[in-house]
């Protein structure tokens, strides 16, 4: 068994998680033990099939054994009650864990969580490990990510990096660049920031998607050649990552949901959820928006219509091309 400071431990994974664990995986030295913990049994055994041959994994069962057995533990969670049970869960929790683990063995613990979830629930978990009995040798990490499962699966992830303790960060830096970008791991501050900084970004992202969806409907309501629309738009003053990036219009770009039936990507209805945690964001700290509430409402009748429903928020494209203008 691998001792604590050469295992990394891996708790969810879903349509992000399992990439990211996977590169994870492939990263780390092969001396490395790289511990995997999901609820769905399949998704285990689909990925002890895939990682064959990258090095070490082994399959453990809770948040409390991975801490035990990891002093780095990273999880990908779908949102605020996974977080709560695999962290503060009085018998199973990661903290709870953290808590044997540390005064039977002496020693630095990183705890860290990479999805999107309410600010509120980040800073729950953050304070019931600073009042933790070993709180002194235990950091909680938010560090959630921004470059979908695309950029899950090619290893080109951004991470915002929320921290009280920015000693720890090199560390952090050096297991999230296995994931991502290394010059894309940003320290935004202090445990928070980094949700904060999900947040703003996905709140302007799901603003855009919508506003350049709409930009090239019109083009192509005009009958226009949408393609050479969008090339014009990405060298002039409407250029944007949705354009560039991820274009809503199928055959525009190859290799993006659009092109697949808008499968693959972002969902709308987690779209949505983001643009709705930024929009509470906004009110919470008293800043005025006009853009948030007619496009939260424009993703409501999409994710809310069969044809559109848990397909890539970008089908918002598809959804005004079809709708009748009210």
């Amino acid at each position: 068994m691998a001792s604590p400071d050469k295992t990394v431990a891996f708790i969810g994974l879903g349509v992000m998680g399992y990439p990211m664990a996977l590169n994870l995986r492939k990263g780390l030295p092969s001396s490395h033990t790289l511990l995997i913990c999901d609820v769905v049994e399949s998704a285990i055994a689909r990925f002890l099939q895939d990682a064959e041959g990258q090095g070490p994994v082994e399959v453990i069962k809770s948040g409390h054994e991975a801490v035990q057995r990891a002093d780095m533990v990273v999880t990908m969670l779908p949102d605020s009650n996974a977080v709560k049970k695999v962290y503060l869960d009085p018998e199973n929790g990661v903290i709870k864990g953290a808590e044997i683990a540390i005064k039977a063995q002496p020693g630095k613990k990183i705890i860290m969580e990479c999805g999107t979830i309410e600010t509120a629930t980040i800073l729950e978990v953050a304070k019931v490990t600073g009042e933790s009995s070993v709180a002194d040798s235990l950091t909680f990490v938010d560090a959630p990510v921004s470059g979908g499962p695309m950029g899950a699966q090619d290893g080109t992830l951004t991470f915002m990096v929320g921290t009280d303790r920015k000693d720890v960060f090199p560390t952090v830096k050096s297991t999230l660049a296995h994931m991502g970008k290394e010059e894309s791991v940003f320290l935004c501050g202090d445990v928070g920031a980094g949700t904060a900084f999900k947040v703003i970004n996905n709140y302007l992202s799901a603003i855009t998607s919508l506003a350049a969806s709409e930009a090239l409907n019109i083009g192509s309501k005009m009958g226009l050649d949408v393609k050479l629309l969008t090339d014009v738009i990405n060298v002039s003053g409407g250029q944007c990552w949705v354009t560039s990036k991820s274009n809503p219009v199928p055959g525009v770009q190859a290799n993006v949901p659009s092109s697949r039936d808008y499968e693959g990507g972002f969902r709308i209805e987690l779209c949505a959820k983001v643009l709705k945690m930024g929009s509470e964001l906004a009110e919470m700290v008293g800043a005025r928006t006009i853009l948030d509430k007619p496009t939260l409402e424009a993703f409501d009748e999409a994710k809310n219509d069969s044809r559109y429903k848990g397909k890539d928020a970008r089908v918002v494209y598809k959804w005004l091309n079809e709708s009748e203008r009210k």
